[in-house]
């Protein structure tokens, strides 16, 4: 097996719950996505109206979330956490080639998971 690097991409899970019943839990690939599920779940609990179609506020899904849980504390809660997920990234050629055959000599592009946390 060839040389690989790692790219570091990121997951954005949300888990909304309380004793009634299951928990929802989703996965989205933006933040934006995330808080915006996080206020469309918690207005369908609360039976409010949907928010109309503008740019996602995170600080105003959290103040709606806290609200709600704030209601019940005991038995209503919410998470929004990101993940890093190290993706491996195989060599894309052989060296000699004149295409870059590491992807650790690419500096400003990808770099291995090492490089990314030191």
């Amino acid at each position: 097996m060839g040389a690989v690097s790692f790219e570091v991409v990121c997951a954005y899970t949300l888990l909304v719950g309380d004793a009634d019943g299951r928990p929802s839990v989703s996965v989205y690939t933006t933040a934006d996505d995330a808080w915006r599920a996080l206020d469309t779940e918690v207005r369908h609990r609360c039976g409010m109206r949907p928010r109309p179609r503008r740019r996602m506020d995170s600080d105003a899904a959290a103040r709606l979330a806290n609200a709600w849980r704030d209601a019940d504390p005991e038995t209503r809660y919410w998470n929004v956490t990101v993940h890093r997920l190290p993706i491996p990234v195989p060599v894309i050629a052989r060296a000699g080639t004149g295409v870059l055959s590491d992807t650790t000599r690419a500096p400003g592009r990808i770099r291995t998971l090492a490089q990314r946390w030191a």
